[in-house]
């Protein structure tokens, strides 16, 4: 801790508006989309900082917390790589102070990122490939070595998975969770299909592919989970409402020690086959159930990106 010298604040007054005291910090590997991220927090009203390193963090935080007129997001990323090691001792201890530091972790598939790389031709920032290397390799090498850099942070944040997201898709989810209502913690219900790979900001997998599946009524086929002829069916199926009533109550029961646990949020994923019918009903309905109690969103990771 040997960069935080100044005596910590000893508290974090609210924004004239009386919404809270809070910082939104965006990381992630290269490449999963943080550029996104901050145009839709700035769109949402913040003010973004990008690449700031993170012995400066508290200070800026000080300076805009003597006016605090605005709500401030900040990305921090591996270019900045040796004083990310400070990182997360400093959120620990800003949110010991009181701050709200609602942080981001963006994140991908290893391939999604390699083609992304491809695709705009643009050097990974821990990329070296000496003269005849295989720059395939160096990529693949660098992305692996940056997932071992940010560790620390990953599990100290809310993970976004983007390897199938489209931007407006990934923007409407940063604007979600910006706009999620102030709580201890937030539980993010996300539907998807296994065909295409299980989320890697998941916290929890449930399998819905024992039940059984509307694909196979020819009149369901096209309509989706959100729909009430499929609900309908769903609500029929005794095995259906056991499953999500076990999946329910083992949420409860573990609930109360993530927020203990001073988690943000808590994402629970639902798979089925496609990613339509199943899941996606087991996502609206464990949503209804906890709405009432509790800050919620809901993801369908299929049915967003078909838009």
């Amino acid at each position: 801790m040997s960069g935080f010298v100044d005596p910590p604040p000893s508290e974090w007054a609210p924004l004239p508006d009386g919404s809270g005291n809070e910082v939104f910090l965006v990381t992630g590997i290269s490449g999963s989309g943080k550029s996104i991220a901050l145009h839709a927090l700035e769109d949402a009203g913040y003010f973004c900082v990008d690449n700031l390193p993170p012995e400066l963090l508290r200070e800026f935080i000080r300076l805009e917390h003597e006016r605090w007129t605005r709500r401030v997001a900040v990305a921090v990323d591996v270019r900045t790589v040796g004083s990310l090691p400070l990182l997360p001792p400093l959120i620990d201890a800003l949110r010991a102070e009181g701050l709200k530091v609602r942080s981001l972790f963006l994140d991908a598939s290893t391939d999604a990122l390699v083609r992304r790389f491809s695709e705009t031709r643009r050097p990974h920032p821990l990329s070296s490939v000496p003269a005849g290397g295989d720059a395939s390799r160096a990529l693949v090498e660098a992305i692996e070595l940056e997932r071992e850099l940010l560790a620390g942070l990953r599990e100290k944040s809310t993970v976004i998975d983007t390897s199938q997201l489209r931007p407006g898709v990934l923007r409407a989810w940063v604007r979600g969770l910006a706009g999620a209502r102030e709580s201890a913690l937030t539980l993010v219900f996300e539907s998807f299909a296994f065909k295409q790979g299980v989320p890697l900001d998941a916290d929890f997998v449930f399998d819905l592919r024992a039940l059984p599946n509307p694909y196979y009524v020819r009149e369901l086929r096209a309509l989706s989970g959100r729909d009430e002829p499929v609900a309908a069916y769903l609500r029929a199926q005794s095995d259906a409402a056991e499953m999500l009533e076990q999946i329910a109550t083992f949420i409860e029961r573990w609930l109360p020690s993530f927020e203990d646990n001073q988690r943000s949020y808590l994402t629970v994923a639902l798979g089925c086959t496609g990613g339509q019918h199943r899941s996606v009903y087991g996502v609206e309905q464990l949503a209804r159930r906890f709405e009432g109690r509790q800050a919620t969103l809901i993801r369908h990771r299929e049915l967003d990106a078909r838009g």
